[in-house]
């Protein structure tokens, strides 16, 4: 089993900068996928990004140029750094693992952009 932590979310104002992190413990393997989704309210999850064991990664269209998905193999965490927040990026954000597949998800942490 594989349990993921995320933190970092919080209250910030249009325009500003947040960083969240997840840390993931359990049976990990080398050669895994990690990411993030959102869910704001009233709305289905949405993928943001994600990154491969080898550094690759992927955005969404929505956050693309704001956001940047980056990871620490050594110790297994993985972050989403978000500049120039919107106040439609409101929502709460999970971490996911994938392996050959299948996903592990965090509990999420919620970010509100609002004056």
């Amino acid at each position: 089993q594989v349990q993921l932590v995320e933190s970092g979310g919080g209250l910030v104002q249009p325009g500003g900068s947040l960083r969240l992190s997840c840390a993931v413990s359990g049976s990990i393997f080398s050669t895994n996928v990690m990411g993030w989704h959102r869910q704001a309210p009233g709305k289905a999850r949405e993928f943001v990004a994600r990154i491969t064991s080898g550094g690759s990664t992927t955005y969404a269209a929505s956050v693309k140029g704001r956001f940047a998905i980056s990871r620490d193999n050594a110790k297994n965490t993985v972050y989403l750094q978000m500049n120039t927040l919107k106040p439609e990026d409101t929502a709460v954000y999970y971490c996911y693992y994938a392996l050959s597949g299948v996903h592990s998800w965090g509990k999420g942490t919620l970010v509100t952009v609002s004056s």
